[in-house]
């Protein structure tokens, strides 16, 4: 959907998480993508410790607000699917 071009092109990635105390959630991961892979205007991806309106979180194929959305506790293995449903006009 172009959220891409935040990320230097790059549509998938793979990422294996440090270790830390507590379970990672959704709202450390989004924290982790903004530090480690959001290459310019975060802005235009998150609002706030949270994605922006128009940007579609998938976890496992299932929409985001079915599963705690930023409290969600991330398992080995899940896969996070970020989509913009914005484009210009």
């Amino acid at each position: 959907g172009g959220a891409e071009l935040l990320f230097d092109g790059v549509k998938k990635h793979q990422v294996t998480l440090p270790c830390q105390p507590e379970p990672w959630d959704i709202r450390n991961l989004l924290k982790w993508i903004k530090q480690n892979l959001l290459k310019e205007r975060p802005e235009l991806f998150m609002q706030g410790e949270s994605v922006r309106p128009g940007i579609l979180v998938l976890i496992n194929d299932a929409d985001w607000e079915l599963m705690g959305e930023l409290d969600y506790k991330l398992q080995d293995q899940d896969n996070v699917l970020f989509i913009s449903t914005l484009h210009g006009g």
